[in-house]
C-alpha cells in the first residue's frame, strides 16, 4: 500500500452512528395502518431493523400473522421508500460521543466513510439532515455497488471510493452483518451494544466492543495499533 495512506474509520448508519428506529418502524406502522393491521411499539419492532426496509415489511406482518406475496411486498416497499424518505428525520438522532468521536478521528488524521444498507439516497439525505453528511469522503449504500454488506466488496469499495485502503482500514457496526462483512474483508471490527441486533453483539466475535462512543478511539488505536499511533 501506499507509505501516505491515511488511516480510515467505516461507519455503519442505523443502530451505530443513529437511533434511526423511531422513523423507520414509523414508517412501518404507517404502511400496516393502510394494510388495516396494526401498529407496532418502536421496542418490539427494535430488531426486525438492520437488513433492509423489504426485510423490515416482511418481519412487521409476520408479526401480524399476515402473509405477503411478492408483488404485494413490491408494491409496499415503493410505499414506504417513498414515505420514509419525506419522514427520514422526525424523530432521528446521533447517538451520544459521535461528534466528539468523529472530531478525534479526524484530528488523527483518519479518513470517515459510511458502509450502509440503507439506499444510498436516504444515507446522503439523512447524514446531511443530521448535520455530518459532510464529514464522509465516501456515503456508500445498498445500491451503490453491485455488492452489498454482508458481502465483503461492499466495505472495500467503500474504503477505496473514500481514497482509503483496506490494510489501513477499522470497521464500526452494530449487528452481524456488520461483523461478519469486516471479518470476511479481514478489516478489524469495533462493535455497539445499542443498535439492532437479535443477538447480543459480545456473542459475535467482533474485535472490541464499546459502551459509548467516548470509548471509540481508544478502541480504534488498539485494534489498529501498528498503525493509527
Amino acid at each position: 500500500m501506499p507509505i501516505h495512506t491515511p488511516p480510515i474509520a467505516v461507519f455503519d448508519l442505523d443502530g451505530t452512528l443513529a437511533d434511526t428506529a423511531g422513523d423507520l418502524v414509523g414508517t412501518l406502522n404507517v404502511i400496516l395502518e393502510r394494510e388495516d393491521l396494526a401498529p407496532l411499539p418502536v421496542e418490539q419492532a427494535r430488531d426486525m431493523i438492520g437488513a433492509g426496509a423489504r426485510a423490515l415489511i416482511e418481519r412487521g406482518f409476520h408479526a401480524a400473522g399476515k402473509e405477503l406475496t411478492p408483488d404485494h411486498l413490491d408494491g409496499l416497499y415503493q410505499q414506504f421508500m417513498i414515505h420514509y424518505g419525506e419522514n427520514i428525520c422526525v424523530k432521528t438522532q446521533l447517538f451520544p460521543g459521535v461528534l466528539g468521536a468523529l472530531d478525534r478521528l479526524e484530528e488523527a488524521g483518519f479518513i470517515l466513510a459510511v458502509c450502509t444498507n440503507k439506499v444510498e439516497e436516504h444515507s446522503v439525505k439523512l447524514l446531511d439532515e443530521l448535520g455530518i453528511g459532510h464529514r464522509f469522503a465516501a456515503n456508500c449504500g445498498r445500491d451503490t455497488f453491485p455488492y452489498f454488506k454482508p458481502d465483503p466488496r461492499h466495505l472495500t469499495l467503500t474504503i477505496e471510493r473514500a481514497g482509503g485502503h483496506p490494510g489501513r482500514a477499522v470497521m464500526v457496526g452494530d449487528s452481524r452483518t456488520d461483523i461478519v462483512t469486516a471479518q470476511n474483508a479481514r478489516i478489524p471490527v469495533i462493535a455497539v451494544p445499542f443498535g439492532y441486533t437479535e443477538v447480543p453483539v459480545q456473542e459475535l466475535g467482533p474485535d472490541l466492543v464499546i459502551e459509548h462512543f467516548d470509548e471509540l478511539f481508544a478502541a480504534v488505536h488498539n485494534v489498529m495499533k501498528p498503525i493509527a499511533a
